[in-house]
């Protein structure tokens, strides 16, 4: 019998990246493949410690390396963690697969990032020179050069080092044998036919292998679910901004505020970085008043939260993991975009899907109580935000099951690991 084929995965070091890879790793290490996944030491102690109980394939084996940061380096620092993350990959003479776990439309965007150069939209650092919206392709979303992925981040530095990363690894992506997204063709099939050599394997969600979720960099509360089974059928409103959002005080407070205003029970993911004092950020009384319908917690189980009947809209950031679950559990959204990728992401969820709704910032740079609470109300009505969402819920999930598209697209990569 042959060696075993083998396959090292390294994520980039931030857990939408972490998360979906893992997922990749688990389907692989499924399908006889030998996956050693590797995590920077600060994250791989994160990942096993909200490990839940036998979440691994037998295959799938966790490593750490140095991040190459000292101790009291920022480890959320994008420009140092791009360029600890480039020395970890360089000079391996072994055949190379990409995967993005983003949308298929950021791929076509950053990949693009020479000619928009020389378009004028750009500068040669990233900076945008235009404000007027453009279009890749005809049946692409359109994109505000303002929203491109690099310059929603937060700092100069961070802006400038992922765009340089992005030119980098628009060679990388060349060299690379294989290219795979965490996407379908029913979700960008415009996107999909931009970049003709990008393969769709998504959506890796781990309910869909009636597993839990491995990767995340939180311990789970268990309690949500069983919260959720003691309301009734599309009464909850779901709330979560991922791992890197952060709120002003005066914004936190108006969102605690718009859930109140809603009347509906509500779950909401409060991390405790995400704003300042975060325990002392909350509205006077608030907590009492909310008590008997309100629901807080550090992290949930989100697939399992957005799968859950009770769950009615989802109150998100628009990463593209949590697009990706909504529209896979048929959850109308109400989004939140905060930075890189979001907003793009927002676009789809609203303009192409029609499955959400934006909200809108007031003259004080603050989204209201007032204009929450309609937003929740609007997804929520007659608008036919659920029915679209279900529509595209069906044709998503079909092309993952045995003969939809993803899943030929999955299994033609498998055995392209293992061709000798």
């Amino acid at each position: 019998m042959g060696r075993r084929a083998h396959v090292v995965a390294i994520p980039y070091p931030a857990q939408g990246h972490v998360i979906p890879m893992m997922e990749l790793s688990q389907r692989l290490a499924k399908n006889g493949v030998r996956v050693t996944f590797v995590n920077t030491e600060s994250n791989h102690q994160r990942v096993v410690e909200a490990l839940p109980p036998q979440a691994t394939e037998k295959l799938l084996h966790l490593v750490s390396v140095s991040d190459g940061l000292d101790c009291w380096e920022d480890r959320m620092d994008f420009a140092k963690s791009v360029e600890a993350l480039g020395r970890a990959y360089r000079n391996f003479d072994l055949k190379r697969a990409a995967f993005l776990p983003g949308a298929a439309a950021l791929l076509a965007l950053t990949t693009s990032a020479e000619k928009l150069v020389v378009d004028g939209v750009i500068d040669t650092d990233g900076t945008p020179l235009q404000s007027d919206p453009i279009r890749l392709s005809p049946s692409m979303p359109e994109m505000n050069p303002n929203h491109f992925a690099w310059v929603c981040l937060p700092d100069l530095a961070g802006r400038r080092a992922i765009f340089q990363s992005i030119v980098e690894n628009n060679k990388s992506a060349k060299l690379a044998q294989y290219l795979i997204c965490n996407s379908s063709s029913a979700l960008e099939p415009a996107a999909l036919d931009f970049l003709h050599n990008c393969r769709p394997i998504g959506p890796l969600l781990a309910t869909r292998r009636l597993a839990k979720q491995a990767g995340h960099f939180w311990p789970e509360n268990p309690t949500c679910l069983s919260w959720l089974d003691h309301h009734p059928p599309r009464s909850v409103v779901y709330v979560a901004f991922g791992s890197f959002t952060l709120l002003d005080p005066a914004q936190f407070r108006e969102l605690a505020l718009g859930l109140e205003l809603t009347g509906l029970p509500f779950l909401c993911v409060v991390r405790s970085d995400i704003t300042c004092h975060v325990s002392e950020a909350y509205p006077a009384g608030f907590e009492d008043r909310v008590r008997s319908r309100g629901k807080i917690v550090d992290w949930a189980p989100q697939q399992e939260v957005l799968a859950h009947p009770a769950v009615a809209c989802f109150v998100t950031h628009c990463g593209w993991n949590s697009s990706v679950e909504s529209v896979s559990s048929g959850v109308p959204v109400v989004c939140w975009p905060y930075f890189a990728d979001q907003f793009l992401n927002e676009t789809y969820i609203v303009d192409h899907w029609g499955v959400g709704v934006r909200l809108e910032k007031g003259g004080n740079g603050i989204i209201g109580r007032e204009e929450i609470k309609g937003k929740v109300e609007m997804v929520l009505g007659d608008g036919g935000y659920k029915e679209r969402v279900m529509e595209l819920q069906e044709k998503t999930l079909a092309s993952s099951v045995v003969g939809g598209s993803s899943h030929k697209n999955l299994c033609d990569f498998v055995d392209w690991i293992k061709e000798d």
